[in-house]
């Protein structure tokens, strides 16, 4: 693994670094924890692997279609792999994953934790705007994407494509692996403290909104933009239903026309949504996540509305900060995927649809999300996934 960071730096004991502190373990961290093989891996580390608070999986050599998906409770993934399996998917030159269906991939990426650091998982943003639900699964697992402290073993990835059929290949990426050490969670009193000092939410225009007009309830609640900046802006984009394969080897290469139907400002402001049609839709506010914070979507409350707002949601430390503590040009928008059940569903502009959470990393990122380290969405109004034109 090319080293991130200063060998001096890895010297260190990562339990003694983390001592008397609680939070996210910052990218330098996580390198420390992969040099001492708390995380490590069937081929190198790669440098490009290393988010601010992630370290990217990566797909294993093959996949294994299966027939429902599952949690193992009391045993080993792979006992319950053998009832349900299908038949196998070779990715060592790429396989097709076909759209509806269940695969279960081994990931190159193991797990030797100490009892006093977990794990959490999440798709990758270009992972969530494809409409492909994602999730991590472990032996003996009860959760989806929760790697309990102590653990020590292999991690699979549940991949379905609901919108698009898909070509991936090992050493592929989608999803992230998170390290955190005692509470990282941030408590609504601190973060309102935190807010006035450093504004996280701005006017579609750029100004701060103050914290008396945010909404401050285990986190802050975010609201859609169905006006756009004219009329003739496009202010959603629905999944077509039938579509080609798309191979996510291939990174500004499809047209969007071919795959997504734009929808453009409607009367009123408002749109209906159709049931179980996937949606990528923009935020009305903008946000900006200071380099010592980082922010995860949670899911549209059921009795707020029967849809599911996004797939993916977390958000890096530098997310829509553009450096310094000036607040002038600091905020990006949010992209949310959206998918409604059962019924059509209504939304207006404007309308609450979403909350972030907010959690404290053990100490700043050295690599804070943004240009320096080519992210693809840092400063975004609406945008479809990295693989479309």
């Amino acid at each position: 693994m090319r080293p991130l960071t200063a060998k001096s730096h890895l010297s260190q004991n990562l339990e003694d670094v983390l001592e008397g502190k609680s939070g996210y373990l910052p990218n330098q961290l996580i390198e420390l924890a992969c040099h001492q093989g708390i995380l490590h891996a069937t081929t190198s580390f790669l440098a490009s692997q290393f988010q601010p608070v992630s370290v990217d999986l990566r797909l294993g050599e093959k996949g294994y279609r299966i027939q429902s998906s599952f949690l193992p409770e009391n045993d080993p993934v792979e006992t319950k792999l053998k009832d349900l399996q299908l038949y196998e998917v070779d990715l060592r030159d790429g396989g097709i994953l076909e759209k509806g269906a269940i695969y279960l991939v081994p990931l190159k990426e193991e797990m030797d934790l100490p009892a006093s650091i977990c794990g959490r998982t999440n798709p990758k943003s270009s992972t969530g705007r494809l409409d492909m639900f994602t999730r991590v699964i472990v032996d003996r697992g009860h959760r989806f994407d929760e790697i309990p402290g102590g653990y020590c073993g292999k991690m699979y990835l549940e991949i379905i494509p609901r919108s698009f059929p898909v070509r991936v290949r090992e050493g592929l990426s989608l999803n992230q692996l998170r390290l955190f050490h005692g509470d990282a969670e941030i408590a609504d009193a601190d973060l309102a403290t935190q807010y006035r000092e450093t504004p996280i939410l701005f006017a579609p225009q750029g100004g701060a909104l103050p914290v008396e007009k945010v909404k401050v309830d285990g986190g802050l609640f975010i609201g859609v933009d169905l006006c756009g900046k004219s009329k003739d802006d496009i202010i959603a984009y629905k999944a077509k239903t039938n579509s080609s394969v798309i191979d996510l080897s291939k990174v500004r290469h499809y047209e969007p026309l071919d795959f997504w139907e734009p929808i453009y400002r409607q009367k009123k402001n408002r749109l209906i949504l159709e049931p179980e049609s996937f949606y990528i839709m923009a935020s009305r506010e903008k946000i900006c996540v200071w380099p010592e914070l980082l922010a995860e979507m949670i899911a549209y409350e059921p009795n707020s509305g029967e849809l599911r707002t996004h797939y993916a949601g977390f958000f890096d430390p530098g997310f829509g900060w553009s450096g310094g503590r000036a607040l002038h040009g600091q905020g990006t928008r949010a992209v949310m995927e959206v998918r409604p059940h059962d019924v059509p569903f209504m939304v207006e502009d404007g309308q609450t649809f979403c909350r972030l959470k907010f959690e404290r990393v053990v100490e700043t990122p050295k690599r804070i999300y943004g240009k320096e380290i080519k992210s693809n969405y840092h400063s975004q109004e609406l945008a479809l996934s990295k693989y479309f034109k």
